[in-house]
């Protein structure tokens, strides 16, 4: 697959963590570690475009966004709790050589 890009190492993402972080195609990414697997979703929160990377990565895997408590499945992107209705995009994450490395958006 082409267009993965190195976002992060893995030494930045302990389990448990949220980071920011940003494709050269402008695309705003939340990169987390939910016990020990790396993933990206978009870090906007779908509801009032909060960053999800402030929020928290709760043990059932969902991101919850600080500022009015909307939660996503940070697997699949979907709605877990209003009030977000749109689910937030989903990026497909490859691990090489301690690196975290980001693909385009999954459609």
């Amino acid at each position: 697959m082409s267009g993965f890009e190195v976002l992060a190492s893995v030494a930045d993402l302990p389990d448990g963590a949220l980071m920011a972080a940003v494709r050269s195609d402008g695309a705003e990414i939340c990169l987390f570690n939910h016990r020990g697997t790396i993933g990206a979703v978009g870090n906007v929160c779908t509801h009032a475009e909060f960053l999800l990377s402030d929020g928290t990565l709760r043990n059932d895997g969902s991101l919850e966004c600080v500022w009015h408590g909307a939660r996503f499945d940070c697997r699949t992107g979907k709605v877990c709790r209003g009030p977000a209705e749109d689910p937030v995009a989903v990026f497909p994450v490859r691990i090489e050589g301690g690196r975290v490395l980001v693909g385009p958006r999954v459609e």
